[in-house]
């Protein structure tokens, strides 16, 4: 296998030399330039034909999202974000990967441990970027006529990763404004979720929150699990409260959609679960214990994932019941909420 062409986008000269340093350690990666300005990158994209770029959010002249916005138009291609954890860089970020980066990292920064880690997440996300599947620019199907809702006594439960913003930017703003309450474990630092859930919310006719400890769940609700040191789970049933408790990593992620799945377990036929693009397989075991409960237990089909990983390790589990396209995805939650299935019926 040939190695991962990647070019580097970055306005810092020093950030340039370091992102270069690290991906040029990994033998799987080859660096086949570094440009510092989308102007540079431009010409080099042209010249290079590199399979992922690296970008920075903030440069100046043309900023990193005007560039991207006319990659994904133009020249659809692997894109990896490089932000800085900030308020203002949460949101450009956000709004990059819903333009259609395939994922992020944040600069590398602090003590030799911490440039370590950095290192080896920024070339895991390079590699898999490399392996992608790309389109051209955001699936939008917010303007589209309101579902029909209905229900009532249901509780949706949906697990992403990679590629799982751009893929919650289609499927949201979709949902009618009465559809039953969403709970939501995406994979993303705690400095991003209130960023998220607010630029979320402008989109949907359903109300978008970041989730907070002992939160009732109401229906026309979206409820997203903070990043941190905790995980998110239901207590109480399907008009129960919110536990946001500390614990370790589960399949090496906190939140987990593993640990949220599990919560919703003794709903039985009341729950819904849904798997979408991801790396890894976080979310497997516990959709297939919702599906031995009873729940209706649906994932975001191979074509249409950035990432087929997370929807794979469900299927392979014996977890889904239904693939289902992206397009087809907020008709198919709310069909599955109308609907029940047999107990035990895997």
């Amino acid at each position: 296998m040939r190695p991962v062409r990647t070019l580097i986008v970055d306005d810092s000269a020093s950030m340039r030399a370091t992102l270069k340093r690290m991906l040029s350690a990994d033998p799987e990666i080859e660096v086949v330039g570094a440009a510092n300005d989308p102007f540079a990158a431009r010409d080099m994209i042209k010249t290079l034909h590199p399979d992922v770029l690296t970008l920075d959010v903030e440069m100046p002249g043309m900023d990193g999202l005007s560039f991207l916005e006319r990659i994904m138009r133009l020249r659809p291609m692997p894109v990896v974000m490089c932000s800085t954890l900030t308020a203002r860089g949460a949101e450009v970020t956000i709004e990059a990967l819903r333009l259609g980066a395939v994922d992020y990292v944040t600069k590398p920064s602090g003590t030799p441990d911490d440039i370590e880690r950095d290192a080896v997440l920024l070339c895991e996300k390079v590699k898999s970027a490399g392996r992608s599947a790309v389109r051209s620019g955001p699936q939008r199907i917010a303007d589209q006529p309101a579902l029909a809702g209905g229900g009532a006594g249901k509780l949706i439960a949906i697990g992403s990763s990679t590629g799982g913003v751009e893929a919650l930017f289609s499927v949201l703003p979709a949902l009618p404004a009465d559809c039953p309450p969403v709970l939501i474990v995406q994979h993303m630092p705690a400095s991003f979720t209130k960023s998220f859930a607010d630029r979320l919310n402008g989109d949907c006719r359903v109300h978008v929150t970041e989730a907070a400890h002992g939160m009732q769940v109401q229906p026309g609700t979206v409820y997203i699990a903070p990043g941190g040191e905790t995980h998110m789970e239901l207590a109480g049933g399907v008009a129960g409260r919110i536990m946001l408790r500390p614990g370790s990593p589960v399949t090496g992620h906190r939140p987990s959609v593993d640990v949220l799945f599990r919560s919703i377990v003794p709903l039985g036929a009341a729950g819904v679960g849904v798997i979408l693009t991801g790396m890894g397989s976080d979310g497997a075991e516990g959709l297939l214990a919702m599906r031995r409960a009873g729940a209706r237990t649906l994932s975001q089909s191979r074509d249409t994932c950035v990432v087929w990983g997370m929807p794979r390790a469900a299927k392979e589990a014996g977890a889904v019941e239904k693939e289902v396209g992206l397009s087809g995805m907020p008709e198919a939650i709310l069909k599955a909420c109308r609907e029940t299935s047999k107990v035990g019926s895997v």
